[in-house]
C-alpha cells in the first residue's frame, strides 16, 4: 500500500512498511525511511505506484483552471477531495484528486488553508487585489529582465540613470533598477561600476564623485530656505584702529582681520578681529540649526558648498569700507622685547580698511619687503602700502611666536613642500562641470603673508582658549599629547596642551562663518567677555554639557569627510590637468615603499620599479592609464636623477597624509539577492 502525506509544506508519496494507531512507517523511492503521523496522511491507494501517481498529479494540476476552480467552490470549508468531485467528475481518479490538491495549496491567493487537506476560498476582492499584484510582479521582472538586457548590450536605460548614484551608494535593495544592475552584472560576469561604465551609465567623472558626496553628506541638497541675517541690536562701540584683512581673492567668509596701535611708543597693541556672528544668532535658532547641520563650510577646486547662506555671510563679514561688528582680542606687546605685557577682549565695531588678497600680494609682499618697512616701496600695490608698517610688525612678531612654539615642541615646524592653487578657466565660483581648463599653481607654505596669519591665528586661538579654561567656562578644544608616530590631534573640552602647534591651550575660534566649532566657542567667548568670572554660569554651554560632546563627535565625522572629498576633487583635477597638458612623464620623489611625490603637481603615486630605492631618491617616472573614476595612474620608473642618496628625514612628512587612489566603494551587492532568471529568459513566475 502507498499513501500521499505532508510533510512540513510539502506533498510526498511512499510504500507503506508498518502501521500503527497514530503513525505510519514510510520509505520513499529514494530509499530513506520517514515516521509520518495518521493525520499527516491525505490519500491511501494500492496502484500506481507512488511515484508515478506524483508524476501524474503535477500533470493534472497544471489543467486546473483556477479561476473555474474558485468558482465550483464552496463558501464554507472543504477538502480537496470534495473540489475535485466538483471539477472532474463524482468519481475522480487518485490522480485527479492529489492534481487538486496540488493545485489548491500552491494558489493561496484563490484558496486559504483551512487545515490538513482542507481550504476555503478568499473573498472576491482579495482574489482580485492578488491577480493585480501577481500582475504588476511579473510585469516589474519583464521590465528588470528588460533592463538588464539593455545594459549587457551597452546601453544604459533612462530609469536606471536617473536613479544611479542611490543605486551605488543607497540603493533601495528591492527596486527595480537596483534589481536590474545585479541582474546583468551576475549574467555579464562583470563588476557593476565596469559594467555602468561600459554603458555610458556615467557621462561625467567630476558628477560621479560630487553626486557621490552630495548623497551622502547633502541628501536633500545644498540650497538654504529662506532665512534671513538677524540684525545686532546691541550698541556696539567703534574701535579706534585700522583693520585690515588678508585672504585669497576666492575667499568671501572673511572670518579674521588685523590691526596694530602704538608704533614707535614702546608698547605695541595688536589687534586680532574676528567676525561676530555670535552676536547675533542664537543657539537652537533656524540658522544655528542650519549650520549645525552642515558643520562647516566644503571646500574643492573652483567650488565650495558654505556653512550659512551667502546673505547671511555678507551680513557678518569683515568687508572693506565696513564699521563691522567684531569678537576683538588686543594683546598689549613691548616693542623691543615683543614680550607679553597683557591682554583684553572687547565686543566692538571695527573699521575695515582693506582686504588683501594673497594671490595679488605674495609675488610683492617679500621677507626683505616686510623686514624693512622704511625702503623702496618696489612695485607692491596701494593696498598693501597703506597698512605696510602694521605689516612689517606683524611679520617681525610671527616670526618672534613661530620661534617660540618651535622651542615647545622641541623642533621646527617643517614647509618643505608647497601648496597648490587650482584655478578653473572661466568658473567664477559656480559649480564645475568636470570639462574646464584647469590650472595649477604653486604656493609657497610658510611665505611671509601665510606666516602672518597663521601665527595670529595661532595667537587668538590659544589665548581665548587659555583664557575661558582659567574662567572656568568650557568650550571645544584641539590638542595632541605628544609629536610621537600615530598620536593624533583630538578634539574634546578640556584644555590640554597641542604638542603639534607647541602651544598649551587651543581652540579653534578664528572662523566662525565657515566652522560651527568656532561659532560655539565665540558664544563662550562672547559670555566671558560680558560677564567675566561670573562668564560661566551665563555661557550658553555649562561645564559637562553633553551638547559640546555631541557638536565634537559630529564635527569630527563631518571635517573629515568633507577633508576627504576636497583631497579626492583635487586628485581628479590633478588627474585632469595631466591630461589636458598631455604629460607623460613626470619628476618625482620616492617618500615610502613603492610611492612617489611628484615635484611639480600635487600628485602621490605608486611607482613600478621604486620600491628597492632610499627614501628621497628622484627619478623620471612614465605615467600609466589615468582613470578618473578610481582617481588612479600609476607609473614605472624610467631613469634614477640622483647619484647618491639624499634620504628624507622622518620630520619631512610630518602630519602629512598622502592621498593615493583606492578601490571605489559601492553599495551594490551581486551576492546578497536571490538568483533572478538571466536577462532575456522567460519566466512564469
Amino acid at each position: 500500500m502507498f499513501v500521499l502525506f505532508e510533510d512540513a509544506g510539502k506533498f510526498l508519496a511512499g510504500r507503506v512498511l508498518s502501521e500503527a494507531q497514530t503513525s505510519v512507517q514510510v520509505e520513499l523511492d529514494s530509499g530513506k525511511r520517514v515516521k509520518v503521523k495518521s493525520t499527516s496522511v491525505l490519500l491511501k491507494f494500492d496502484q500506481p505506484a507512488a511515484g508515478e501517481l506524483m508524476a501524474d498529479a503535477q500533470s493534472v494540476a497544471a489543467t486546473i483552471d483556477l479561476d473555474l476552480a474558485w468558482e465550483f467552490a464552496p463558501d464554507e470549508d472543504f477538502g480537496f477531495n470534495d473540489l475535485a468531485r466538483d471539477y472532474f467528475s463524482d468519481r475522480p481518479t487518485l490522480a485527479q484528486q492529489a492534481g487538486a490538491l496540488l493545485r489548491l495549496f500552491e494558489a493561496p491567493h484563490y484558496f486559504r488553508r483551512a487545515g490538513k487537506g482542507r481550504f476555503r476560498k478568499a473573498p472576491a476582492e482579495t482574489v482580485r487585489q492578488a491577480l493585480a499584484a501577481i500582475e504588476k510582479k511579473k510585469a516589474v521582472q519583464e521590465q528588470i529582465c528588460a533592463w538588464a538586457s539593455e545594459l549587457e548590450a551597452g546601453s544604459c536605460p533612462a530609469a536606471v540613470r536617473e536613479q544611479l548614484y542611490r543605486i551605488l551608494f543607497k540603493p533601495d535593495k528591492n527596486a527595480p533598477e537596483y534589481k536590474a544592475v545585479v541582474e546583468a552584472s551576475r549574467h555579464a560576469q562583470q563588476a557593476p561600476l565596469a559594467l555602468l561604465q561600459k554603458a555610458g551609465a556615467i557621462d561625467s567623472p567630476y558628477q560621479f564623485h560630487l553626486r557621490r558626496f552630495l548623497l551622502e553628506h547633502f541628501p536633500k541638497g545644498t540650497g538654504f530656505p529662506p532665512l534671513a541675517a538677524p540684525a545686532i541690536h546691541e550698541d556696539l562701540p567703534l574701535a579706534d584702529v585700522q583693520a585690515f584683512s588678508v585672504d585669497d581673492s576666492s575667499t568671501t567668509e572673511i572670518d579674521d582681520a588685523l590691526s596694530v596701535q602704538g608704533l614707535g611708543s614702546g608698547t605695541v597693541t595688536v589687534g586680532i578681529h574676528i567676525a561676530a556672528p555670535g552676536l547675533a544668532l542664537q543657539p537652537a535658532c533656524a540658522l544655528d540649526q542650519l549650520a549645525r547641520e552642515r558643520l562647516s563650510t566644503v571646500y574643492m577646486p573652483g567650488y565650495k558648498i558654505t556653512m550659512l547662506p551667502d546673505d547671511v555671510v555678507r551680513a557678518y563679514t569683515l568687508q572693506e569700507g565696513r564699521d563691522c561688528p567684531a569678537v576683538s582680542l588686543y594683546v598689549r606687546l613691548d616693542e623691543a622685547s615683543l614680550a607679553v605685557l597683557g591682554s583684553e577682549t572687547r565686543l566692538e565695531r571695527v573699521p575695515i580698511v582693506a582686504n588683501l588678497r594673497h594671490d595679488q600680494l605674495d609675488a610683492h609682499l617679500t621677507e626683505a619687503w616686510l623686514a624693512n618697512p622704511a625702503g623702496a616701496q618696489g612695485d607692491a600695490p596701494q593696498a598693501a602700502l597703506r597698512v605696510r608698517e602694521p605689516l612689517s610688525f606683524f611679520f617681525r612678531l610671527a616670526q618672534h611666536l613661530k620661534a617660540q612654539r618651535e622651542i615647545a615642541r622641541g623642533k621646527p615646524e617643517n614647509f618643505s613642500r608647497p601648496d597648490y592653487n587650482f584655478r578653473l578657466a572661466g568658473n567664477d565660483g559656480r559649480e564645475p562641470t568636470g570639462d574646464e581648463q584647469v590650472e595649477i599653481t604653486v604656493r609657497r607654505r610658510g611665505s611671509p603673508l601665510d606666516l602672518i596669519v597663521s601665527e595670529a591665528m595661532i595667537l587668538a586661538n590659544s589665548t581665548w582658549g587659555q583664557w575661558l579654561a582659567d574662567l572656568g567656562v568650557p568650550a571645544i578644544y584641539r590638542s595632541q599629547a605628544s609629536l610621537a608616530p600615530g598620536v593624533k590631534v583630538r578634539m574634546g573640552t578640556k584644555s590640554l596642551p597641542h604638542a603639534g602647534i607647541g602651544v598649551k591651550s587651543y581652540a579653534w575660534s578664528t572662523s566662525p562663518l565657515r566652522r560651527y566649532t568656532d561659532l560655539v566657542n565665540q558664544w563662550q567667548i562672547v559670555a566671558a567677555a560680558r560677564h567675566g568670572r561670573t562668564a560661566a554660569l551665563a555661557a550658553p554651554f555649562k561645564p559637562k554639557d553633553a551638547e559640546l560632546f555631541s557638536i565634537i563627535s559630529a564635527f569630527d565625522a563631518a571635517y573629515s569627510a568633507y577633508n576627504s572629498h576636497q583631497a579626492a576633487m583635487e586628485r581628479f583635477w590633478t588627474l585632469r590637468w595631466l591630461r589636458q597638458n598631455e604629460v607623460r612623464e613626470l619628476v618625482a620623489t620616492v617618500f615610502k615603499d613603492n610611492l612617489a611625490r611628484a615635484e611639480d603637481v600635487p600628485l602621490v603615486l605608486p611607482v613600478l620599479g621604486a620600491g628597492d630605492l632610499p627614501r628621497g631618491a628622484r627619478v623620471r617616472v612614465r605615467l600609466g592609464a589615468i582613470d578618473e573614476i578610481a582617481l588612479d595612474v600609476t607609473g614605472t620608473m624610467v631613469q634614477r636623477l640622483d647619484t647618491a642618496s639624499a634620504e628624507l628625514s622622518p620630520q619631512d612628512d610630518e602630519g602629512e597624509e598622502e592621498t593615493v587612489a583606492g578601490p571605489i566603494a559601492i553599495a551594490v551587492d551581486v551576492d546578497d539577492t536571490a538568483q533572478a532568471p538571466a536577462a532575456g529568459e522567460n519566466t512564469s513566475s
